[in-house]
């Protein structure tokens, strides 16, 4: 440790604010209530403060502010989808996280790295040529690259993969970023406060109160709450919310697993995945290598980390990059996904009046964190969706009214 760290850190004349102060008693009622803190609950209280003056609100968060799948993730920016809706959604997303560094006044470590999707198969190639058009088409950096620009690139990747399913070629992304998941919470959690929005941590929604078909109010395990409106921005936790209000929703959960190397000196400096081979990686700032795979087969409600994912992922990762057999594996975990039919997000109003969803996020939604947040915030303040995520509302379902977003998972499901 750094003496001048060691040195700031026990002198008292230099005594930094704390990010959040000690925890209010909760008011009797607020404008709106937001269930999750994580970075899209976040978001949604930052937006509606500093865009439309809605500052009586109460974010309530059972664990600890990003604490749930804000924290397990693995931090990839990217908006090289299939659909029109998507890539547009998605590319608002990149847009606002280029800038928040300078919006919080706080680093956020955003890094442009470059994205490739490796393309095994000759259907994955045509795959990845029909998101190239829709990107360009939408204006987005895409293209598909062959196995010599791959090579030059990434020159310490084995595109024969040790024989198994070799690299054709590759979408590759310019803008795919990485950046730190915990400081875009606390960024927007801070900006929150200071704009007099309250967050109540360990405090866990038992239930939530109607009035004939509208909500009225929030039950606590710390009391009562009546209120305007409800959000609900809970990942993996989302079926538990709606069983609380009568709303049905094909959302199906599935653990996602993940994990990090030792660190060790920088080398790699693209982000690099393989749906067919179910892995991505990328190299924090830290010089970690940080990896993930696809969601675990079963339905099941659990952050549990399994044995099998680390052999698995392993076997994979030895397939691309012999040279890391040697690295260790220093932590892994698993976040709870939440998956629709058409592997796009549920957004906006429901049935019930004043009762809103931010779900289905599946794999993809630490990188809609910004876009997620403003959209929702817009919703709530004009009570209509946002034209950005009308065609990610609920009733697409029964208007079999599809989205069709499975061809840009970043691995397979």
């Amino acid at each position: 440790m750094p003496w001048r760290l060691l040195k700031y850190g026990l002198s008292k004349s230099h005594n930094e604010p704390r990010f959040f102060p000690d925890t209010k008693p909760l008011k009797p009622h607020y404008d709106v209530v937001i269930i999750g803190g994580g970075g899209h609950g976040m978001a949604c209280a930052y937006y509606l403060a500093k865009e439309h003056g809605i500052t009586n609100v109460a974010v309530l968060e059972q664990g600890y502010i990003g604490g749930g799948n804000t924290g397990r993730n693995t931090t990839i920016v990217r908006s090289n989808y299939l659909t029109p809706e998507g890539v547009r959604f998605y590319d608002t997303s990149v847009k606002l996280f280029e800038d928040l560094s300078d919006d919080f006044d706080l680093n956020i470590f955003y890094s442009t790295r470059g994205h490739f999707t490796l393309a095994h198969t000759d259907s994955a190639l045509r795959t990845m040529r029909w998101r190239a058009e829709v990107n360009k088409h939408m204006g987005i950096a895409s293209e598909v690259v062959d196995r010599q620009l791959i090579a030059s690139e990434v020159p310490y990747m084995d595109l024969d993969c040790a024989g198994h399913s070799p690299v054709m070629g590759a979408l590759y992304h310019a803008p795919g970023a990485v950046a730190r998941h915990d400081a875009v919470a606390w960024g927007y959690a801070r900006g929150a406060y200071n704009r007099g929005v309250e967050i109540h941590q360990k405090t866990r929604v038992t239930g939530i109160r109607t009035q004939g078909d509208k909500v009225c109010g929030v039950d606590t395990d710390r009391g009562r709450i009546s209120c305007n409106q409800v959000v609900s921005m809970v990942a993996g936790s989302t079926p538990r919310i709606t069983e609380m209000v009568g709303i049905r929703t094909p959302i199906e959960i599935f653990p996602l697993q993940a994990c990090v190397t030792e660190p060790v000196k920088p080398f790699m400096n693209t982000i690099v995945v393989s749906g067919s081979l179910h892995v991505y990686v990328s190299q924090s700032s830290r010089g970690e290598l940080v990896m993930g795979a696809s969601v675990d087969p079963s339905v099941l409600h659990s952050t549990r980390s399994s044995f099998d994912f680390t052999e698995g992922l392993s076997d994979k990762m030895l397939d691309l990059f012999p040279f890391v057999s040697r690295l260790k594996m220093m932590r892994q975990w698993a976040g709870m996904s939440d998956i629709t039919p058409d592997f796009a997000p549920i957004m906006g109003k429901t049935p019930l009046d004043g009762f809103y969803l931010d779900a289905g996020w599946g794999t993809w939604g630490f990188k809609a964190t910004p876009v997620s947040g403003k959209t929702l915030a817009w919703t709530l303040a004009n009570d209509r969706n946002h034209e950005l995520i009308e065609p990610f509302r609920l009733s697409r379902f029964a208007d079999f009214d599809l989205v069709g977003e499975k061809g840009a998972a970043s691995v397979g499901h």
